[in-house]
């Protein structure tokens, strides 16, 4: 009845039919069924409830269950009745990142073909203009500049013994806005390069604040909910939030919440947590200098918010080794677009506590990489909800 009405199914139902489904596979396979016949109840799932197929998956239900890395919802489930909760997460989580660390290649460290023909530069030439840039006044002449250089700077991107000195080799990311953006128009087309701007507003953000409507109830939560949207409620609530646009982003973190980091790390993060690795607040007249010598652990880059208040921000910078970049609009959406965009042009890798987030950007709304990077079933769970 509820997936008939909404053409969908809630995590508690989604839990539940999960759970019905394991208890009959173990009960007439026992507790270590062949793959097949775990294959064949994940197809039947999205067989008899085919709104919940993943699109963006060669056969649709892997993120029930797929057999190629034993991981999944049922998967999953079966584990822990083979074991308590606690030792199933634990070896789970281990084994899975092992296993996609070595069989899965893609993401913002990846080595891949440039979209753009490349101006072959000469070692000597690439110095002269690298010497040109830095000194030079017009803006036109450094972009024109960095489109030249931009092959080998890729080649020092990727080099882990170069990688970290590409701010000092190119400085003017730190002065003249936009190129970031173009670095990345030359690694995967202007087609590629608009697509969170144009979906977000238009179809995503209202069903992800439609999805997070869903969810138990937390003040942070309730928060977002209602600067996200604030028709829905009362405009006081949200007068010290976030925009709507950043709003809705951050209820991503709610939505597809970070993962346990096993026994050795700090565990699970709430998602409020893990907004402080995405966006720090500071108050307009604040020294950005103070906030750069703060900084004591070399972390991923994050977004640095300059404004009077949440909701009236008058700069974004994007910070990355202890460098204040300034972001080319003070949108909250197209300062998260570029920070996203920062992880390809400087061969970042993503926080980890950000991982499922920005991986379910870059697949389902950038479609970069598809099938190329681990994703977790709760990526594929709301990519199916969303695009359906």
């Amino acid at each position: 009845m509820e997936y008939n009405r909404t053409k969908s199914l809630a995590d508690d139902s989604r839990k539940k039919l999960v759970n019905i489904l394991a208890a009959d596979l173990t009960e007439k396979n026992g507790t270590s069924p062949p793959r097949l016949m775990k294959e064949k109840y994940a197809n039947g799932i999205v067989t008899l409830f085919p709104y919940l197929r993943d699109p963006f998956k060669e056969k649709g239900y892997e993120h029930y269950y797929d057999g190629k890395s034993d991981t999944g919802y049922l998967a999953w489930r079966i584990k822990y009745i083979q074991r308590n909760i606690a030792q199933e997460r634990r070896s789970l989580e281990a084994s899975t990142e092992e296993k996609s660390g070595d069989e899965l290649s893609g993401g913002p460290t990846a080595r891949r073909e440039l979209q753009c023909p490349e101006v072959h530069l000469s070692e000597e030439e690439c110095l002269e203009a690298m010497s040109l840039m830095r000194h030079s006044a017009d803006e036109n002449t450094v972009k024109k500049k960095m489109k030249q250089t931009f092959a080998h700077r890729r080649s020092m991107v990727l080099d882990p013994q170069e990688s970290s000195n590409i701010l000092s080799h190119f400085p003017r990311f730190k002065d003249i806005k936009g190129l970031i953006e173009q670095d990345f128009v030359l690694m995967f087309g202007e087609d590629t390069t608009g697509r969170l701007l144009e979906k977000w507003p238009t179809t995503l953000k209202r069903k992800i604040i439609k999805q997070c409507g869903k969810l138990p109830s937390t003040k942070e939560l309730e928060d977002l909910l209602l600067a996200a949207d604030p028709q829905e409620g009362d405009d006081g609530g949200a007068e010290f939030g976030w925009d709507s646009d950043f709003a809705s982003i951050l209820l991503l973190l709610h939505l597809i919440p970070p993962t346990s980091q096993g026994r050795r790390r700090p565990g699970r993060m709430s998602a409020s947590q893990a907004e402080k690795h995405l966006v720090v607040f500071k108050k307009s007249g604040t020294s950005i200098e103070e906030h750069l010598d703060s900084i004591t652990t070399s972390t991923q880059p994050y977004l640095l918010a300059v404004g009077k208040q949440k909701n009236r921000i008058s700069q974004y910078f994007i910070i990355l080794d202890k460098t204040a970049i300034p972001c080319m609009s003070n949108s909250s959406l197209s300062a998260f677009d570029e920070l996203f965009k920062a992880h390809f042009v400087f061969g970042t890798a993503y926080h980890i506590m950000l991982y499922n987030v920005f991986t379910f950007i870059q697949t389902t709304i950038y479609n970069i990489d598809v099938g190329k990077v681990r994703e977790r079933p709760r990526i594929a769970e709301i990519r199916a909800r969303l695009l359906h």
